[in-house]
């Protein structure tokens, strides 16, 4: 027998919370730059990041899961890291060049899973797809933490370092999902 989840359930409600505190996070990027602010903004960024965790715990754990979650879910999470990633071009925290690979990925991934959803093909996030989302989490991250809170040297770069790393992840997972979806651009319709 199969479960039938409402829409308005927990996991879809913390969904939806992760779009408002992205928004919440883009004006305080906005602001000035103070301990109080950034720390703040690193705050909402991190139960944004969690809240990532927690919708899906929550889904498989009372059998929840829904269409609505399985589109929002990974819309959500591409928002934050897109908001995350935009607000610290202008503060010099990262290169635009490399949000920009960042977000052309998951672009185009999101039409490579639209184009596999319209042919019948579901496809889950993979575990590399998952390590990707976490090491952008981690990184972005130690680039919002505020460098003069804690004692350690060098916060920026190591923020940094972890965001070559979920680069590598990024652009890898985007060919693990094009080459895992191949035979769908190569079906005649």
């Amino acid at each position: 027998m199969k479960v039938r989840a409402r829409i308005l359930n927990l996991p879809n409600i913390i969904t939806g919370g992760r779009f408002l505190l992205s928004a919440g996070l883009m004006l305080l990027l906005m602001l000035p730059q103070s301990s109080g602010i950034a720390f703040l903004a690193w705050l909402v960024f991190s139960l944004a990041a969690v809240s990532d965790w927690i919708d899906g715990y929550f889904a498989r754990r009372y059998q929840s899961v829904t269409v609505l979650g399985k589109m929002m879910d990974p819309l959500a999470d591409k928002v934050l890291v897109a908001t995350a990633l935009i607000m610290l071009i202008p503060l010099d925290r990262i290169p635009a060049w490399m949000a920009l690979v960042i977000l052309i990925r998951e672009f185009v991934v999101t039409g490579l899973r639209g184009v596999a959803s319209s042919s019948g093909i579901v496809v889950a996030a993979s575990q590399l797809g998952k390590l990707k989302s976490t090491t952008q989490y981690l990184g972005l991250g130690f680039l919002i933490f505020p460098e003069d809170l804690l004692p350690i040297p060098a916060l920026y770069q190591i923020g940094m370092a972890i965001m070559y790393v979920a680069l590598v992840f990024t652009v890898w997972s985007g060919i693990e999902y094009f080459y895992t979806l191949r035979r769908v651009f190569l079906e005649e319709t």
